[in-house]
This record gives structure tokens, C-alpha cells and sequence, in this order.
């Protein structure tokens, strides 16, 4: 944004102080003292210009321009609305008042204005460029951007327009265009903050990575008190998990700004180096500051559940402060259930976030079903044939909510619903089902890939073990980069004798890093065949143990009550709580949990020892029948007779 002084030079204290001086002299030495930031000085000369001449037209316009400079938009228009009074054609003073009508909200106003100096100037670029950034207000990003162009073809040598230019673009998704327009810009401009920052930006966008970092560096080293540049090279370090550098980008940020969103990034990087001791205070000085701050009252309550603290953690946690981890809807005409008697009740249990948060807390559509209650589920697809097999469930479909039903609620509002606290998870397993044919057909297959195994190792079928896989999760996820793990780390389980391994994972990369696996190491991949979670499941009853990173088989694994190991990272999610070895959401669950983010060399080698030890045999489960209405499921965390593959934890 410019505004448009026109000053000619600098004149001396004693021809300002000069009453022999005449009304245009003295505009002029005024416009050069305003041109060079005294305003104080300048303002005095308006001022007696204007007490010597009401009507003067320049000493009201610019005496207006210092208003609005100062923050005092009102008297800017209105000692701007006089001038325009005496001299209607002057082009700047529409141009300015524009200016100072943007700065109260007055965007209609504003490009009414600007556009009147266009047609008095039509070559006007700074007037052109004003409009833009009116425009963009607007939402007319369109007619913003033809604006700064064509301020651009009066005065192409214009950095700052270039500037908006690229961030119109920017905000179009138009990035390499924008990187194109910052470049110039930078070519033009010589060493800009403003101009690094904003090409750091358009780069992120673009996926470069360390080319933005490099951009955000030169920003701040400019600028060493940038704070939005601190902020965002921060959060791109933070995505290449140098969490400890980001933390460091952090500090400097809240030492210039202590706001709120500073406050919650901070405590975001220590809690993804694992250092949950110290994120809280900051969450909780974001919310002294900003009680209604969504990242800051999530991240808190997250805490809060990975430490157990479930009554209140819950409870925060049913108020979903963040809108993007889920889609929120009402059922018009049906109540959510909030804990009211439920018998005879028609209930909707609704699916939200990822797959694995379904498996998980689909368990309690039994507990609705214990209450008294008729449930159905409404699912997504690739979970609807093992969702019907929960126990209470009357019918699961698909598609969006709706119904005759006397309350509906989402999967991950029960716990805080049924008032779920860390001795009371209804954690009866199995409660998912895979489907007797379908582990039969797979059967074979297993066995045919276990038997060509043993001839190539040991020989010898007895304490052979078939094991599943799952080394990498969804590249959406915001955690995956840490969560996930190179197949070639495993390599030490890989060359374990009197084992099989399966490939669970789907992902067409998958193939590509199993056929790139070295020293005669064999993974079995079924990955075409597995069409959804029931086909997934169906094989993972005919094998002896699952060990996966934090995905959704971690749960479907358990869901089943099939033994599984699960590698946690230092920086994991709440569900698997802090320190423990166990899941008390899953019996059958062993957990392995990294000791450094991005250093998963230890917790292999537990699960490498783990593995040594002399398994017994773990049999494919017969799935039990169905009851029509779940019984009030038991509180045993004890493993079932299947799970011995799951050593008790020392």
C-alpha cells in the first residue's frame, strides 16, 4: 500500500519559520519535511496554512495524509472530504482518501475513491496498485491482479507492486507464478525481508522445502525481528523433523511476539521431541491470553488424555475445538446423546477422522447396546463388513447420517458420553470378526507361502511363525514422517529364521521397497488382494502376530485379538498413552516405543530380542456367534488363551 506525497525537495528551519514566505513555498518546504517522516514539523505548516487560508486545498489533503498516517483514519477523511470541497480534479487527494477509507473497513468506499483517481489520472500507478489491494479486500482477486499489472506497465521498475502481485497469485494457488513475480522483485529490490519471507512462502507451497528454509533464513537475518519469519521457518523445520531447531525459531518468535499462536507452536515442538513436561505451560499461557484459542485447548487436551487424565480429558475432548480434525454436522430433529437413559432407544453411532479412530471406539456401539439400546453405525465403506460384526450392532451402512433414530453420536464422543476413565474401558476383545470363508480361502495361501519358507530355511515346520507387517502409514497424516519407518531397518527381523513375513501394507510403494530388499530377505505381498479392512482381516487370522507402526491395523489387530506390537514414536499419540509397554485398549497389544524421534535402532532391537524368545504357536481365533444383544462387556485386561506370542512385560 503507498500513499502519495507530492513533495520537491528540502527547504531550511528559517524558510519554514518565514512569514515573508509565500502559501506555495511553504507547502512545498512542508511536503519535503512530510516526504523525509517529520511529520510533527510538517503538520505545524498545514496547520497554518490552513489558519491563514480555510480553503487551501493541499495543506487539508496532506494534513489528512499525516491523520491517516497516524492512525486517525476519521479526521484524515474528513479534512480530505474539504479539500476535495475546492479542488474536485486533484487525482492524488482521491487516490489518498481511498488510502484512509481501506483503513476503516470502507471497501466499497475505498475503490469508489480510487477509481475516481484513475479517471482523472488513468496513468496513475500508485493509484492502480491501491485499487489492487481494495480489490483483494473485496474478494475480487481477479480484478485485483489486472490492477497490478497495470500499475506494473507504468511502472515496471515497481517492487513493492510486484510484491502484490505475487501474493494475489499466491492466493489463486497460482505459486510458481508468484515465485516468478518474487524473484523479479528480488532482482529489482536488492535484500528485502518482506519479499524472502513471502517467496519462502510460495515455495513451501510449491513443496520445496529446503529452498523456503533458505529464503526464511535470509528473512530473519535481515530482519532479526520478523517475527511471522521466525514462526514460519520454525514450522518448515519442523516438517523436516528437526524438531529442536524449530523449537529454537519458536523462542525467538515468542521473545519478539508472546501471542498466543507463537505460545501453542512452542509448546507443539517440545511435545513432538517428546518432551510432554514441557508443552502445558505454554498451551496455558496461550489460553490466559486467548481462552478460546482452538490449537492451544486441543493440544491441551490431548495431553491431558495421553496421560490418562480421562475425566476432564475427555470431556474437553467432546467439544472438538479444532474444526479441521473432523466434519461437523446435526441431524436435524435428533439430539446427540449425552449420557440419558437409553432404553428402548434408537441410537446412531457416526464415524469421524481416520480409520483408525473408528476400529477403535466402534467398540462402543456393544456399550450402547448393554445401556439398552438398538444402534446402528454409519460407517465408511471399507469398515462396514467388519462393523457389522460388532456385537450390538444392528445394522451398519454407509453414506451420510440420517434417520429415524432418538440420538445419534460420534464414535469418539462415547468415551466422554459413557464416562470412560482408564479402569472402565470396555476393553473386551475381540469385537471385530472377520468372516469364517474368508479366513478359510486365505488359508491356503499362508500355508503355501510358510511351507516354501521352511524349505528354504530351517526345513522344519514346528515353531514356525507367520507374522505380519506394516512398516509405513498414510503420507497424509500430519505425524507420519515420524510414526513410519524405513523397510530396511527391519532387517534384522528379516533375516530371522522359522518366520514368514506378510506384507499388510497396500500402498504401491510398498512393492518397490520389498523388491528393493537385499541379502535374500522374502516378504510375502498380498497387497492386490486386500481390498478392504475385512479382506485385511480375514488374513491377519491366519497368522500368529501383527507387528505394526501407529496405523489403522495397529487397531484392527487388536480389534480382532490377535497379538500385536506396535512401535511407537517418542512423539506418539495420546491413545497409547505415556511410558506403558500395554494398551489398555487392546489386551493383546505389546508396545515398543522409540527413545528419540527418528531414531527407531533401540526399539527394533527389543523387538528383534522379543521375537529370540521361544514363541508358542498361535492359532487362527473361530469367530464366536453374534449376539443379538450384547451382553455388558467384562473389564478383564487379561490376554485371551491365543495370545501367548505376547510375553508378559517385566
Amino acid at each position: 500500500m503507498t500513499f502519495s506525497v507530492s513533495g520537491r525537495g528540502y527547504a531550511s528551519d528559517s524558510a519554514l519559520s518565514s512569514h515573508a514566505a509565500s502559501p506555495d513555498t511553504l507547502l512545498a518546504e512542508a511536503l519535503a519535511a512530510h516526504s523525509a517522516g517529520r511529520l510533527d514539523e510538517a503538520q505545524t505548516v498545514y496547520r497554518a496554512l490552513i489558519g491563514r487560508d480555510p480553503a487551501h486545498a493541499g495543506a487539508l489533503h496532506y494534513l489528512g495524509v499525516a491523520l491517516h498516517q497516524q492512525g486517525d483514519h476519521r479526521g484524515a477523511l474528513e479534512l480530505m472530504d474539504r479539500a476535495l470541497e475546492h479542488a474536485p480534479g486533484d487525482a492524488v487527494c482521491w487516490s489518498n482518501r481511498g488510502l484512509a477509507a481501506r483503513a476503516l473497513g470502507l471497501h466499497a468506499e475505498a475503490a469508489h475513491n480510487l477509481r475516481e483517481a484513475l479517471r482523472l489520472q488513468p496513468g496513475f500507478a500508485d493509484a492502480h496498485n491501491n485499487l489492487a489491494l481494495t480489490l483483494r479486500d473485496m474478494g475480487d482477486l481477479p480484478g485485483a491482479i489486472s490492477h497490478c499489472k497495470a500499475a506494473l506497465a507504468l511502472e515496471p521498475s515497481a517492487a513493492n507492486t510486484r510484491l502484490n502481485l505475487g501474493s494475489l497469485l499466491a492466493r489463486l494457488g497460482r505459486h510458481e507464478d508468484a515465485v516468478a513475480c518474487y524473484r523479479d522483485a528480488l532482482a529489482l529490490s536488492g535484500q528485502d525481508a518482506a519479499l524472502h519471507f513471502n517467496l519462502a512462502n510460495a515455495l513451501r507451497a510449491l513443496g520445496e522445502e529446503a529452498a523456503a528454509i533458505a529464503h526464511y533464513r535470509q528473512a530473519v537475518e535481515l530482519a532479526p525481528n520478523y517475527a511471522a519469519a521466525w514462526v514460519n521457518l520454525g514450522t518448515a523445520l519442523g516438517q523436516t523433523g528437526d524438531y529442536r531447531e524449530a523449537e529454537s525459531c519458536y523462542r525467538q518468535a515468542v521473545a519478539l511476539e508472546p501471542n498466543a499462536a507463537n505460545l501453542v507452536c512452542l509448546g507443539a515442538a517440545l511435545g513432538a521431541q517428546g518432551r510432554n513436561d514441557e508443552e502445558a505451560p505454554y498451551y496455558e499461557q496461550a489460553l490466559a491470553l486467548d481462552p478460546d484459542h482452538a490449537d492451544a485447548r486441543q493440544n491441551l487436551v490431548w495431553l491431558k488424555l495421553k496421560r490418562g487424565e480421562y475425566r476432564e480429558g475427555w470431556a474437553e475432548y467432546a467439544r472438538r475445538w479444532r474444526a479441521i480434525d473432523y466434519a461437523p454436522f446435526d441431524i436435524e430433529g435428533i439430539a446427540q446423546w449425552q449420557g440419558e437413559p437409553l432404553d428402548g432407544k434408537r441410537v446412531l453411532l457416526v464415524h469421524e477422522q481416520g480409520f483408525g479412530d473408528q476400529i477403535q471406539f466402534v467398540r462402543y456401539a456393544s456399550e450402547l447396546a448393554a445401556r439398552g439400546a438398538s444402534v446402528d453405525v454409519c460407517i465408511t465403506q471399507p469398515l462396514q463388513v467388519l462393523a457389522q460384526s460388532v456385537p450390538g450392532v444392528h445394522r451398519a451402512w454407509t453414506g451420510k447420517p440420517a434417520g429415524d433414530y432418538d440420538y445419534w453420536l460420534y464414535v469418539m464422543s462415547a468415551p466422554a458420553a459413557c464416562g470412560t476413565e482408564l479402569d472402565t474401558i470396555p476393553a473386551t476383545v475381540p469385537y471385530l470378526f472377520a468372516r469364517d470363508g474368508e479366513i478359510e480361502a486365505w488359508k491356503p495361501r499362508v500355508q503355501a507361502a510358510m511351507q516354501a519358507d521352511v524349505e528354504r530355511q530351517s526345513g522344519k515346520a514346528a515353531g514356525h511363525r507367520n507374522i505380519g507387517l506394516v512398516w509405513a502409514g498414510s503420507s497424509t497424516f500430519y505425524n507420519n514422517r515420524n510414526r513410519s519407518v524405513a523397510l530396511g531397518a527391519f532387517a534384522p527381523l528379516l533375516a530371522l529364521e522359522k518366520t514368514s513375513w506378510f506384507s499388510l501394507q497396500k500402498d504401491p510403494a510398498a512393492r518397490a521397497q520389498i523388491a528393493a530388499l537385499e541379502n535374500g530377505a522374502v516378504i510375502h505381498d498380498f497387497g492386490d488382494d486386500l481390498r478392504d479392512f475385512g479382506d485385511t482381516a480375514a488374513l491377519i487370522m491366519n497368522l500368529d502376530l501383527v507387528i505394526t507402526v501407529d496405523t489403522s491395523v495397529a487397531h484392527l489387530a487388536g480389534a480382532l485379538g490377535k497379538p500385536v506390537w506396535i512401535l511407537v514414536p517418542a512423539n506418539g499419540e495420546w491413545r497409547w498413552l505415556e511410558k506403558r509397554t500395554d494398551s489398555p485398549w487392546y489386551p493383546t497389544a505389546r508396545l515398543f516405543r522409540q527413545q528419540e524421534v527418528g531414531d527407531w535402532t533401540t526399539a527394533i532391537e527389543a523387538v528383534r530380542e522379543a521375537l529370540a524368545e521361544k514363541p508358542k504357536r498361535a492359532s487362527a481365533r473361530k469367530p464366536a456367534a453374534k449376539a443379538d444383544k450384547a451382553e455388558k462387556p467384562a473389564r478383564s485386561r487379561k490376554p485371551s488363551a491365543d495370545s501367548e506370542l505376547n510375553p508378559d512385560q517385566p
